[in-house]
């Protein structure tokens, strides 16, 4: 891998249009968030505000010292201005504490001064010499009394206060029919947008800091080396089926169901097997001379990807093709071969580079029952407190150099890297490695660790394994849908006609075939 490669694992980068994509694939989130929202928003409103009603009553200024009796005279700006200015006057004249006490005993209502204050606004109506009272009350009738007794209260204030003007009620006060607040509509769409803005938000910003593999994209980003095969999740229920995830290995059981999924050998789903194929098909035109016997890693960045469970049916893919295959569990730590095949775990691998076993000792049936494309196993025997010192023996080597004169593939089962250095230490004993990266699980940081980590050791990465695919995102995804719509059929009426097959005495036609 080059540097612009390395740096570009290192970078924290947004895509807009990852983004945009990321936002456009949850638009149901986000439409559902809008809906409660909105829900939300109106409930509220009509449960916890209550309705105001309005009532205004209209002044309009008179400046006495431009009347002269009967005389008509012509306003100059400046006129006009000074009658425009005394609109504050009668403002600040309305706010004063004697007015509205006066206001309050004339309309008889419980209101104190600083309530009345509150609710009592006044302004010029379009920068003219009229200037509007309004009174804003949960009672309409309450709101029009004020009013009304602000126009009869603040004329004769005035007169008192300013000498030579007056202010003359343009328009009373009447009882409002409606409330003038809340407004249900725009409340209703305020909480519409922020319910949207809120979803978009909480998509974008865990695209920014999810860094888990959702799909090839994600892989594409990570490493240059080429997405081999997509297996979907074989413990995913079929459509319409209910299980219940407990975590990956088979361990989900439908609802209605004690019987866990196949996930080894004949008995896997239709698309997985047609996967493994796929897989076996492009190892095949990894190697130049394929005369030769073939040493393949499989390994992980992290625990729990699928590995064993890859290098279980890579095998038994292989050997569908009247191929010897042999797999190895190299896995000393954490062996896992032992447990999804009916095999033995002694004695194993770790005896034999220990001087303790010879080869003919290791070497067992997979256990596959009423398989017959069978293939060999060696368990991983004994947890031995060295296992990287065995792993990169001179011992290990020659071990692989006898078992290439056995069999066409050799599938070793390897530690997860990124936990691990045992792995490494195999590396360059291997012709190729395969990556096992499980979808929406496997991190992109851990993933671009493992890819470094073999490129540090000169190991040849094959590709990629994504495991457990569960959605149609990646590159294939149109492919997978449309094979779905058009071939699941076939799929089922091959699957019955295998089985029906492998029941007769007989086999009518060459192991291998396909």
């Amino acid at each position: 891998m080059d540097d612009k490669m390395i740096q570009k694992n290192e970078e924290v980068e947004v895509d807009l249009g990852r983004l945009l994509q990321a936002v456009w694939r949850r638009i149901w989130l986000v439409a559902l968030a809008a809906v409660v929202a909105t829900a939300i928003a109106l409930v509220g409103t009509l449960m916890f505000i209550t309705p105001q009603y309005q009532s205004s009553a209209k002044f309009y200024v008179n400046n006495g010292s431009l009347s002269l009796g009967g005389a008509s005279i012509s306003l100059s700006a400046s006129d006009i201005s000074a009658s425009k200015g005394l609109v504050n006057t009668y403002i600040v004249i309305l706010g004063t504490r004697e007015t509205l006490n006066d206001v309050i005993d004339y309309a008889g209502v419980d209101i104190t001064y600083t309530e009345l204050r509150e609710i009592v606004t006044a302004a010029a109506v379009d920068n003219t010499e009229i200037f509007q009272v309004t009174v804003t009350h949960p009672d309409p009738i309450i709101a029009e009394k004020l009013a009304n007794a602000i126009a009869h209260i603040l004329p004769k204030r005035i007169d008192t206060i300013v000498e030579g003007t007056s202010a003359k009620v343009a328009e009373a006060a009447v009882v409002a029919s409606s409330p003038s607040s809340p407004n249900y509509v725009q409340n209703s769409v305020i909480g519409l947008v922020v319910g949207a803005v809120l979803a978009v938000a909480a998509i974008v910003i865990r695209e920014l800091v999810d860094v888990t593999v959702r799909a090839e994209e994600d892989i594409a980003r990570v490493c240059n080396h080429p997405v081999l095969a997509a297996v979907s999740d074989m413990t995913a229920p079929a459509k319409g089926g209910h299980y219940q995830r407990a975590g990956y290995g088979g361990r989900k059981q439908p609802a209605d169901s004690q019987q866990e999924p196949k996930l080894i050998g004949n008995d896997i789903s239709f698309a997985a097997s047609e996967a493994y194929k796929l897989l076996r098909t492009k190892l095949q035109y990894s190697f130049a001379d394929e005369s030769n016997s073939r040493v393949i890693g499989i390994s992980s960045a992290l625990t729990g990807e699928g590995k064993s469970l890859t290098a279980i049916n890579l095998a038994h893919s292989l050997a569908q093709l009247d191929k010897k295959v042999l797999l190895v569990d190299c896995d000393m730590r954490r062996p896992s071969l032992s447990t999804k095949l009916p095999i033995s775990k002694r004695p194993g691998l770790s005896g034999y580079l220990t001087s303790q076993n010879h080869l003919d000792e290791l070497v067992q049936d997979c256990g596959i029952e009423g398989d017959e494309y069978a293939f060999k196993v060696i368990a991983s025997g004994q947890n031995p407190p060295n296992p990287i010192e065995l792993l990169s023996s001179a011992r290990m080597s020659r071990l692989l150099g006898k078992l290439r004169d056995a069999y066409d593939y050799i599938i070793l089962d390897l530690p997860p890297v990124s936990e691990v250095s045992d792995s490494l230490a195999v590396a360059k004993m291997v012709d190729g490695i395969l990556l096992v990266v499980r979808q929406h699980y496997c991190q992109r940081p851990a993933l671009g660790a493992a890819v470094r980590q073999f490129a540090f050791v000169d190991g040849r990465i094959l590709g990629i394994v994504y495991n457990c695919t569960i959605d149609d995102s990646g590159h294939y995804g149109y492919y997978k849908r449309y094979y779905r719509k058009y071939y699941g059929r076939y799929g089922h009426k091959y699957e019955g006609s295998y089985l029906a097959t492998k029941k007769q005495p007989t086999k009518t036609s060459e192991k291998g075939s396909e």
